[in-house]
């Protein structure tokens, strides 16, 4: 396996009003402190926009980028997504971040509330996804579909429609499926090889379908605690590493324990702590008890190939490589 980490496992997020931000030089330390040599990128403005300084950055603390999150409208025949998009694949190119993961964002700047698509606008969303996949050779970069709770691409259903009407590669977010109503066990049992990129989350179920069932928002849910360290919640996590593992995939697991924190006074939920449990948990799950180590070459991987390498063996961390700049 080859792990990374997240900002918003630490709470930074791109919602405005989510909650405390924290200071991004205690993010990377931590990171640096817990193991992790590869990350996921945070929102505009936690990491410097310039490749070259992110790079540097990142590498002070022993830290590569590996993929970042780009929220884009596609599904709105007046809007085109495709010069956003460009620019992120050229940022990750230069700054060598190998990833883009794309969320089909509703336009707005919650998750709580989304619209359902008509026959038209699927039609203009399937549509701007192949023009997309068709502009990432271009850059050389692996793009992705992260299926998300409050953007157009949330059930089962949506996300069997992408399946059946596109090619794009999925972003498996663990914990954004199970909320949204899709077992990602199941998903990958008939769908690994449509898995470019992973998002290992655990979700406590009860809560995620009163989400679903309109009896509390998105954000209130997170804040009460909807995600849980890797092994306290839901998902069958055994059984999505394993079956991805046999369908041969070998690109990231990026541990995302999406958190909302209070005021500096509340340690009640220590983000590090966390990540600390989680990887304990990946680390038992395959056999491995030994310390996480650093290391490792680029190379290539993921059903969507074009990520790069720094194996994590038995459950053991390890990368390489300068990272980027871009969302996460």
């Amino acid at each position: 396996m080859r792990t990374a980490g997240a900002p918003i496992s630490w709470g930074v997020c791109e919602v405005p009003g989510w909650g405390r931000q924290l200071d991004r030089s205690r993010v990377l330390a931590e990171m640096r402190e817990l193991g992790l040599t590869a990350t996921e990128l945070g929102p505009d403005g936690f990491l410097p926009p310039s490749p070259t300084r992110c790079r540097s950055l990142l590498a002070g603390y022993g830290l590569r980028a590996v993929g970042g999150f780009v929220p884009v409208v596609l599904h709105e025949a007046d809007h085109d997504p495709l010069p956003v998009v460009r620019a992120a694949m050229r940022a990750f190119m230069d700054g060598e971040v190998d990833v883009v993961v794309l969320a089909a964002s509703t336009g707005g700047e919650s998750y709580d509330a989304r619209p359902e698509l008509d026959a038209a606008a699927w039609k203009t969303l399937t549509g701007n996804l192949r023009r997309i996949l068709k502009n990432a050779k271009e850059f050389g970069r692996t793009v992705t579909l992260h299926p998300h709770v409050g953007t157009v691409v949330e059930n089962r259903e949506e996300v069997q429609r992408v399946l059946d009407d596109s090619a794009m590669p999925l972003c498996l977010d663990t914990g954004h499926l199970l909320a949204g109503g899709t077992d990602p066990a199941e998903l990958v049992s008939r769908a690994a090889r449509r898995v470019a990129h992973v998002h290992l989350k655990d979700v406590d179920a009860a809560m995620a379908e009163r989400v679903r069932a309109g009896e509390l928002t998105y954000t209130r849910a997170v804040k009460e605690g909807l995600y849980r360290p890797l092994g306290r919640g839901d998902v069958d996590l055994p059984a999505i590493v394993g079956g991805l593992t046999g369908a041969g995939y070998d690109g990231w697991y990026v541990l995302e324990q999406d958190v909302v924190l209070g005021s500096a006074e509340d340690d009640s939920n220590d983000p590090k702590e966390n990540v600390r449990e989680s990887l304990a948990y990946l680390r038992g799950l395959t056999g491995d008890e030994t310390e996480p180590p650093g290391g490792g070459e680029p190379g290539s991987g993921g059903a969507g190939g074009g990520v790069p390498s720094g194996e994590v063996s038995s459950g053991q961390v390890s990368s390489g490589g300068p990272p980027g700049e871009g969302r996460a």
